[in-house]
């Protein structure tokens, strides 16, 4: 379990062709102080395990199928990453449930630079309309965003300055994927109110 709260915006060192997965070595300075062989980290919102560590030095495995679904694929070596650890039981929860299972990617098709902040249009499929309201939170990158704008197939969110630097949002361009996770609440109450067919 996460918060969308991201602590590093780490850097990618090395990708390995691991079969149809990748195996990615990353460098962080602040979430790797606590990290294990086993430990759960949120790589650009993607719930990914630790299989190496050494210093501020550590290694996760990528499968196909989380390949499909994420940016990952897309990355390249000295690429920026977001990072989160899990949340700890007495931990404030400044963000939104964030879980790390990345739905689906999206597009950013828009970048505006306001006076103190950047408006970003992020275009999608729309099977996943449903899930977004406005004011509501969504996870890009695993960044806990809230909803300005949407429409059938995009929405836009407002970024302010510390986001903005402390996060990989500041080096996306035009045509750049984002990972999009929607808020967990919307999928399950879905599931209540219409249940899946036998």
């Amino acid at each position: 379990m996460f918060t969308g709260l991201v602590e590093e915006k780490g850097i990618v060192k090395k990708i390995e062709p691991e079969g149809l997965g990748f195996k990615l070595t990353f460098e962080g300075k602040v979430v790797t102080d606590d990290l294990k062989i086993g430990s759960s980290i949120a790589c650009n919102g993607v719930c990914l395990t630790v299989i190496e560590k050494d210093d501020n030095i550590f290694a996760v495995e990528v499968m196909e199928e989380t390949l499909k679904k994420s940016d990952l694929g897309d990355l390249k070596v000295n690429d920026y990453i977001n990072f989160e650890r899990p949340l700890k039981a007495d931990d404030r929860l400044g963000g939104h449930f964030v879980l790390g299972h990345v739905d689906t990617t999206g597009v950013v098709t828009k970048i505006d630079e306001l006076t103190n902040s950047h408006y970003l249009r992020v275009d999608f499929n729309k099977e996943f309309r449903k899930y977004l309201i406005y004011v509501g939170s969504v996870a890009i990158d695993g960044v806990s965003m809230t909803v300005a704008e949407v429409g059938d197939d995009y929405f836009c969110i407002g970024i302010i300055p510390h986001t903005w630097e402390a996060t990989v949002f500041s080096s996306k361009k035009i045509g750049d994927k984002v990972n999009l996770e929607f808020d967990v609440l919307g999928k399950y109450i879905e599931q209540i109110a219409v249940p899946p067919k036998d």
